[in-house]
């Protein structure tokens, strides 16, 4: 098993199931009956059948294999915000994460890509769809929560300009094992302008003159710095794994999220 697929899997089994038990804790919770066998010393006696004991007239113990499939779904906003970047875009990034994020996938793992409103469930087109449509993160969720099971595996990448709202964050944090890569603004350590400039707006297209002074610049890398803080805060109360894309190397931004070494 490769070692973000044990790390997926190891987040997908501590994800809350209704009633608040940890799913993978007791048969029936991330383990699937096998057959029926004599009872030996040492065995758990929580799994001794007694109605198979009475038939047998022998205490027989019910087996239980451990289910190891995922349930691997994306969301990458696509939007203009994110293509901005300074040596390239910060869609390029959350890309190489997608690839091995569906790359981790092995055996009878499922995968699904949300996008453009749509359902994506072939692997390799999961890895390869592109958005057509401005994305809608609240709508993208909001179908993840429809058609995944619970503690599915959801990764969102984002800039978090598009604010999927508190209520469906909260949601899918309580229902799935989510992780979020919130995109790191290329200049968040302040802006590389000096005087007046012409500046447009990635989303909207709107372009303004303003006047980049020092005191400019040091007001928009707190402003970025508070904004980060902001969002992290948000998903991890929500109970979402947070991690943060950089524009360098969006496969290590992922695996440094699940504690591993890039």
């Amino acid at each position: 098993m490769n070692d973000l697929r044990a790390a997926i899997l190891r987040g997908a089994r501590g994800t809350r199931r209704a009633g608040s038990a940890l799913r993978g804790t007791r048969p029936g919770d991330g383990f699937e009956f096998s057959q029926l066998r004599g009872y030996v010393e040492g065995d758990d006696p929580r799994r001794i059948d007694h109605a198979a004991s009475a038939r047998a007239g022998a205490l027989q113990t019910r087996v239980y294999h451990e289910q190891a499939r995922l349930v691997l779904a994306a969301i990458l906003d696509e939007s203009a915000s994110m293509n901005v970047g300074r040596r390239r875009p910060l869609t390029a990034a959350g890309s190489d994460a997608l690839r091995i994020w569906f790359g981790a996938a092995e055996h009878d793992d499922e995968t699904v890509r949300i996008v453009d409103g749509s359902v994506v469930r072939e692997r390799r087109a999961a890895r390869l769809a592109a958005a057509a449509q401005p994305v809608s993160l609240a709508s993208s969720i909001g179908i993840a929560l429809r058609v995944l099971p619970r503690g599915a595996s959801l990764l969102v990448i984002t800039d978090g300009f598009d604010e999927p709202g508190t209520d469906a964050v909260r949601r899918a944090g309580r229902r799935l094992d989510a992780t979020v890569l919130l995109a790191r603004d290329p200049w968040r350590d302040g802006l590389p302008l000096r005087g007046v400039v012409r500046v447009r707006d990635a989303e909207s297209g709107v372009v303004r003159g303003l006047f980049a002074g020092a005191s400019a610049r040091q007001r928009y890398a707190a402003a970025t710095r508070w904004r980060a803080t902001l969002l992290h805060e948000t998903y991890a109360a929500a109970g979402w794994r947070v991690g943060i894309l950089t524009e360098e190397d969006g496969r290590a931004s992922l695996r440094r999220a699940f504690g591993l070494r890039a």
